[in-house]
């Protein structure tokens, strides 16, 4: 097929006048999938390759051809900002033909969205929470927007492939079809995903069709890549030694970092000169911390202020100001942000990305990689680790760069095995399964129980939830008023549900805070939570402000900038790193090689970590004496196996070990006193480990593991269920801890 040919004449036009010469790869293999079947298509591809076209340029053909009686595209995006940006894009596209295109999401007038909703036709731009929002309070209209429905499109579909966003989405997807009578393809986006099958039945599932997922060459991936390490305080790791290091940016790449009080935070502010750089970081209070710091700087050296910041509390007015200034080609600013930025915004030619730290997954380093090298540069990322130097008496676990073994194991997984963390589709979502329950009561009103169950329970998302499990969560509802029985038997919410089904927030399943609005005079800075008496001073927007007024029933805090430095608090929680992240940190300690993307201090503390590990003994075993009954324990497992494997010590064996003081650095290592000698661990964990015990029984007793946003509404019994069965990796762990029993196995620290 002549993919070039077949797309209509604006479309060629269009290509026209952009000047390309020839289709990329990717677009002609998605003309083929699309053109050619009537499967789901799953497109992966680098950052920047023309995926939105790609998807696009077909979609628009086939409206083209045949104009839709209804919406005919809907372009879900995980971002109201990655909607702005492809709004321009799609709209240039669709001029020519007449094609209309409509966002809805909160920013946009309500003039907007009467003129869809009068003549719905062409493409429709939502958030997840906006879809939400619309199912619920425009459910009759579902069929007059929605019933010529010919494509989903799924942006940044990787995003929604781990938590219980992504279950919403397709939870919403399923009701809109069944609401609106339609039987749309869906096609999803992504540059990121590892498993692609398992994404791809993801992105199928409850859809009747097969997903395509086209083969195409995409390239080379061409990094410029490098890692340094700073202590936080002099001296720096190497300073004593004369180490060659290859050159593996740029020259200025070899500096040393000025002498200041933070070298990390003077390493960047000097590499970020006369340049446009991204500065990532894994959370809003270090954002915060990170952009007072660039800023003083500029304030000591007597420049003007060049770092803007982004993140998910600020105000639009901030974000959109920085959004714009990165779309300026000859701009030399640089943007401390969060995962905000990390998603596909169209911010022109970046120079340059920073990483603070290691993020939590090979998924978000290659999107944070991905903002950088568009328009022909190769992508360009300077990862900056930083830790305080250990106490001269701390133990061997405190005598670890974490961050630094992390770094390294994120960019070893995807050079060596292409590595992605996949889908997460072992879940029991009750805290999803009641907001999807309120939410079809308040879209559809009254049905009876059997009703309800039949609309909820065959959400794919609820494939693994039991008819008695969920009779169990109606009666509990009912019990507390957030589901009310009718004179007739049916059900209907209560007057408490009510009032969290209309509240806004009710559309997002993703945990929130108690945020309180931040302003100065008439300037909205953002919001934060818990905050500090009148007198203190809170951290926003890369300032420091003075609490002159807090207003506590209407969530207001009012102040004053002034000058200083105090730590942000945004709520934020660590992330869920995977277990191969883990054993790959295993294996940079214990192995030899040599990493050409770090710089002197990286390699020197590298070398000192790996000397650690040998002289301690942690090569040979999973755990090292600390002195006298204190143990450390390294299992090299992720998040949930690591939590999994807590409980475990403390609830099944830790009366036999006489366990006491059991803390833990997650999921990277734990301390505890014990009574028994090493050999007797390793057999009394192993024996329980064995044994055929219920996962329920790593949950204490009375505990009621509040995980996901709504669990507090769900019946205790549920709540325990859902964390034992859905969160925590028993088998995982107990994988791990039976390779311990076997000696040959434990010399290795980890049985693969």
């Amino acid at each position: 097929m002549n993919v070039f040919d077949r797309y209509a004449p604006f479309v060629q036009d269009y290509i026209y006048r952009s000047g390309w010469q020839a289709l990329r790869s990717v677009q002609n293999a998605a003309g083929e999938a699309i053109f050619g079947t009537d499967a789901n298509v799953l497109l992966t591809a680098s950052t920047a390759s023309g995926k939105t076209e790609a998807a696009f340029f077909p979609i628009l053909t086939v409206l083209d051809e045949e104009p839709s009686d209804s919406v005919g595209v809907l372009y879900i995006a995980p971002l109201k900002a990655l909607i702005n940006d492809q709004f321009g894009r799609i709209s240039d596209l669709c001029e020519e033909a007449a094609i209309p295109v409509y966002r809805w999401h909160g920013d946009v007038a309500q003039s907007q969205k009467r003129k869809l909703l009068k003549h719905p036709a062409g493409i429709l731009q939502i958030t997840p929470e906006s879809l939400e929002s619309l199912l619920i309070t425009k459910h009759m209209e579902m069929p007059s927007l929605f019933h010529d429905l010919r494509f989903i499109v799924i942006d940044e579909i990787h995003s929604l492939l781990r938590g219980d966003r992504g279950m919403q989405t397709f939870c919403l997807i399923e009701r809109l079809c069944r609401a609106a009578g339609c039987n749309p393809r869906r096609i999803g986006l992504s540059a990121t995903i590892g498993n692609p099958e398992a994404a791809g039945e993801f992105l199928s599932a409850g859809s009747g069709r097969k997903t395509i997922i086209p083969k195409f060459d995409g390239g080379h991936d061409v990094w410029r890549l490098s890692m340094e390490h700073f202590f936080n305080t002099p001296p720096q790791a190497g300073e004593d030694r004369d180490i060659a290091v290859e050159e593996p940016v740029t020259e200025e790449a070899t500096d040393t970092a000025p002498k200041a009080a933070d070298p990390g935070m003077a390493y960047i502010f000097e590499h970020t000169k006369g340049k446009k750089c991204l500065i990532f970081t894994n959370s809003r209070e270090e954002c915060e911390a990170v952009c007072q710091s660039l800023r003083s700087y500029c304030e000591a050296n007597h420049e003007p202020d060049r770092f803007l910041i982004h993140h998910g509390n600020l105000s639009a007015s901030y974000r959109e100001s920085a959004e714009e200034e990165m779309k300026d080609d000859d701009s030399q600013k640089s943007v401390c942000a969060t995962a905000t930025l990390e998603l596909g915004i169209d911010i022109g030619r970046l120079e340059r990305a920073f990483q603070i730290d290691a993020p939590f997954t090979v998924s978000g380093f290659l999107q944070r990689m991905g903002r950088t090298g568009r328009r022909g540069d190769p992508s360009e990322m300077w990862f900056v680790m930083r830790e305080d130097h250990p106490e001269p008496r701390a133990m061997l676990p405190e005598m670890i760069p974490w961050y630094l073994l992390q770094g390294i194991a994120l960019v070893q997984l995807y050079i060596e095995e292409r590595f992605v963390e996949p889908p997460r589709t072992d879940r029991l979502p009750y805290s999803l399964l009641y907001h999807q329950t309120m939410s079809t009561l308040a879209s559809c009103g009254e049905m009876t129980p059997a009703e309800l169950a039949s609309r909820v329970l065959p959400l794919q998302p609820f494939r693994r939830i039991s008819r008695d499990d969920y009779r169990l969560l109606l009666q509990h509802l009912i019990e507390i008023d957030h589901i009310s029985r009718t004179e007739n038997g049916g059900l209907i919410t209560g007057l408490t549900g009510e009032r969290i089904v209309n509240n806004y927030k009710f559309y997002a399943v993703f945990q929130e805070n108690v945020e309180y609005s931040v302003r100065s005079g008439s300037e909205e800075l953002g919001t934060i939570v818990k905050p500090p008496p009148v007198g203190d001073k809170i951290a926003i927007a890369g300032k420091v402000w003075a609490v002159d007024e807090v207003d506590h029933k209407k969530h207001v805090v009012l102040c004053t900038q002034v000058k200083g430095h105090v730590p942000a608090y945004f709520g934020d929680v660590a992330g869920d790193i995977h277990t191969k992240i883990l054993e790959r940190m295993y294996g940079v300690l214990s192995e030899e090689k040599v990493y050409p993307y770090l710089m002197k201090h990286a390699v020197c503390r590298l070398d000192d970590a790996r000397e650690s590990f040998r002289a301690s003994g942690m090569a040979g075993k999973p755990m090292v004496h600390l002195g006298g009954k204190m143990w450390a324990l390294f299992p090299w497992l992720g998040s949930f196996a690591f939590l999994a494997l807590e409980r475990f010590l403390k609830i099944r064996c830790g009366e036999r070990l006489g366990l006491k003081g059991l803390t833990s650095c997650r999921p990277y290592y734990m301390q505890f006193s014990m009574q028994v000698t090493e050999e007797d661990f390793f057999r009394i964990v192993t024996e329980e480990a064995a044994k055929d015990f219920d996962p329920l029984e790593l949950v204490y007793p009375e505990e009621v593991p509040v995980f996901e946003k709504y669990d507090e509404f769900v019946p205790a019994e549920l709540t325990r269920k859902g964390f034992a069965y859905g969160v925590l990796d028993s088998a995982g762990m107990k994988k791990r801890v039976l390779s311990w029993g076997n000696s040959s196995c434990r010399g290795d620290a980890i049985d693969e």
